[in-house]
C-alpha cells in the first residue's frame, strides 16, 4: 500500500493505519467502512421481500451488528428494497429479480461489526456467480482532526466526482 492509501487488515474489523497523507504528511484514520456490491446470475428469489430482508436480518447477526429497524418495499411488478438500519449504520439490498441481479450496500461505522462476515453471508445466501465489489473508507480523518485540532491548515478536499 502506497502513501497516502487507506486499507484494511487481513482479519482485523477496523481501518489499519495507512500512513501518511502526501498533501500534509498526516496520519489518516476512517471512521467507517462502505462496502458497495453488484451481485450477478442470483439463483434465488430476488423478488421474495420476506427472503431478501431475512437474509439482510442474518447477515446483521453474523456480522455482529445491533439490529435497530427494518423496511422493506416490493415493487410491482418485481424488484425489492430493504433497509436494516443498525446502530453502526446500515445495510441495503436494491433486486432486479429479471436480471438476477442485487445492488448491495453495507456501511459500518466502528470496529465491532465485522462487513466482511455481513458481505460473504449474502454473497453465500442469494447465489451470486460473479461478483463485483468496491470496499470504500469513509471519512477519512488526518492526525491533526482524530486529536481534536481539526482547524491544524487548510482542509484536505479532493473531489472525485461531479
Amino acid at each position: 500500500m502506497g502513501a497516502g492509501e487507506v486499507g484494511y487488515e487481513s482479519g482485523f474489523r477496523g481501518l489499519k493505519d495507512p500512513g501518511t497523507h502526501p498533501a500534509g504528511g498526516h496520519k489518516l484514520k476512517a471512521l467507517g467502512r462502505h462496502l458497495v456490491a453488484d451481485f450477478h446470475g442470483c439463483a434465488v428469489d430476488l423478488n421474495d421481500p420476506e427472503l431478501v430482508m431475512d437474509t439482510l436480518i442474518k447477515a446483521c447477526e453474523v456480522a455482529g451488528a445491533t439490529l435497530k429497524e427494518c423496511t422493506r418495499h416490493h415493487f410491482s411488478p418485481y424488484g425489492v428494497t430493504a433497509v436494516v438500519i443498525i446502530a453502526e449504520s446500515h445495510l441495503a439490498v436494491h433486486t432486479w429479480p429479471e436480471y438476477d441481479f442485487a445492488a448491495v450496500d453495507l456501511f459500518t461505522c466502528g470496529v465491532e461489526v465485522d462487513t466482511i462476515k455481513a458481505f460473504d453471508f449474502i454473497k453465500e445466501a442469494f447465489r451470486a456467480t460473479r461478483v463485483e465489489l468496491k470496499d470504500i473508507p469513509r471519512g477519512i480523518l488526518t492526525k491533526a482532526e482524530t486529536d481534536g485540532r481539526s482547524s491544524v491548515g487548510p482542509p484536505l478536499v479532493r473531489v472525485v466526482a461531479r
